[in-house]
């Protein structure tokens, strides 16, 4: 585990350097572990390394994780594709879902959110590039069905998600992103989150504005 205390220290410094060149506070981004393939006992040492968010893509890899470490103050974020048939499981057991990205999905997420809980954090998957191989709406429908989330009682619209295309630089991608979070702020859509960048990239997510980035390799190493 030394290995991993390390990377974490490094990359903890790396976020800290590119949120100061941005003018902003180090506290102003907030770095999620994404733990997919990894055991709890590497969770639980990046947890006592500092970080209190951890992102997981697959739902029967994540719950048994979930339950170990539930004596842990851990927020944890759904990060991969949605599939309907496992939204009561998310909804239940998760305090972020980063790939909303239809109006079915947010209403089965809404209904299966035990009233006693805090709202749901969702976030809206923007696919920039119409890449069929990727979950997402489409930049032009992002508003409506950001109005539509905010009618829904158990859920809390944050902001937007985004894995930039392969055309053209991260920073382009990045920034479209945030230009589009501003225009919906102009519309009166209320959105503090831009959930963006990862191992490669995130200091050109932070330069763009990014809130929340996305950790895998940086913090585990190279995956099996």
């Amino acid at each position: 585990m030394t290995e991993i205390t390390y990377h974490l220290a490094h990359l903890i410094e790396r976020v800290a350097r590119a949120a100061e060149h941005s003018g902003r506070a180090a506290s102003s981004v907030t770095i999620i572990a994404v733990s997919k393939q990894q055991p709890s006992a590497a969770i639980a040492a990046v947890h006592r390394g500092g970080l209190d968010h951890f992102g997981e893509s697959y739902v029967q890899e994540a719950l048994p994780k979930i339950a170990a470490l539930s004596g842990a103050p851990i927020a944890w974020h759904f990060v991969g594709k949605l599939q309907a048939n496992k939204s009561r499981q998310v909804a239940e057991a998760f305090d972020w879902v980063h790939t909303v990205d239809r109006l079915k999905i947010a209403e089965r997420l809404n209904e299966q959110r035990n009233a006693f809980a805090a709202p749901l954090n969702v976030l809206i998957q923007v696919n920039q590039g119409g890449e069929e191989q990727k979950g997402g709406v489409q930049p032009e429908l992002v508003a409506e069905l950001a109005r539509a989330i905010e009618r829904l009682p158990r859920l809390k619209l944050r902001g937007l998600m985004t894995l930039p295309p392969q055309s053209g630089t991260p920073a382009h991608w990045f920034e479209r992103l945030a230009e589009l979070r501003a225009r919906l702020e102009r519309d009166g859509i209320a959105l503090d989150s831009l959930s963006m960048g990862m191992s490669a990239d995130f200091e050109q997510a932070i330069a763009a504005g990014a809130t929340h980035v996305r950790i895998g390799t940086a913090i585990f190493g190279s995956r099996a």
